[in-house]
């Protein structure tokens, strides 16, 4: 897989897989293409180079001094393969070259999976948000990562 910086041109493909991962909670389709295509914005696409197919893809969105993670998702069959690590290390590195000092994200409180591998990539979690993904009132668990001076060069 590689990854690519996305395009309005991705914006099917990347919705379809909005719409499959976060179902109920998916963003629309213009919300969709707003993020892709608004300033301070940084999407990336996971791409298969064998048939180039979009399967993953995330965002950042920088202000000044401070990031927050905007999305992240990857189709289930992708899963497990250190793709979301991917997608979120070249996130983290465009923070670094924006100068960013410190990124946020929020995730649910019932996925152990995406909270091992933010604190994994040095997150920590600094509160809660209670029932913030609707409709099923899930919590969602902020997160801080505090972006090195060695880091930003």
């Amino acid at each position: 897989m590689i990854l690519r910086p996305t395009t309005e041109a991705d914006l099917d493909a990347i919705w379809r897989i909005e719409a499959d991962v976060f179902a109920g909670e998916a963003w629309s389709r213009e919300m969709m293409r707003e993020e892709l295509t608004a300033d301070h914005r940084h999407y990336i696409a996971l791409v298969d180079p064998a048939t180039d197919a979009i399967r993953g893809y995330a965002g950042l969105l920088t202000v000044g001094s401070e990031g927050d993670i905007q999305t992240i998702a990857v189709v289930p069959e992708a899963r497990g393969g250190g793709h979301g690590r991917a997608l979120m290390r070249e996130l983290l590195a465009e923070a670094v070259r924006r100068g960013v000092r410190e990124v946020f994200l929020e995730v649910r409180a019932d996925n152990p999976v995406a909270q091992r591998l933010y604190a994994d990539l040095g997150f920590a979690e600094i509160g809660v948000r209670p029932k913030y993904y609707q409709p099923e009132g899930v919590d969602a668990i902020v997160m801080r990562l505090e972006l090195s001076e060695g880091a930003r060069g």
